[in-house]
């Protein structure tokens, strides 16, 4: 995997990531970035970020 650092004057710096996904993954994703106000790049970063702090601190019943 490539990984580019990318920076901006006025955002953190970002590793640039190429990943494949399925069609229909790409659809809904859209689609729910939208409905969110999100970039496809940004929803995927928060979805992802939920996902690690959730496996790091599971919720014990």
């Amino acid at each position: 995997m490539k990984i580019t650092k990318t920076t901006s004057p006025q955002k953190p710096l970002k590793d640039k990531v190429s990943i494949s996904l399925d069609p229909d993954v790409v659809t809904k994703i859209q689609r729910l970035a939208e409905d969110d106000d999100r970039t496809f790049s940004s929803y995927i970063n928060k979805v992802l970020k939920e996902h690690i702090r959730t496996m790091e601190d599971p919720v014990i019943e």
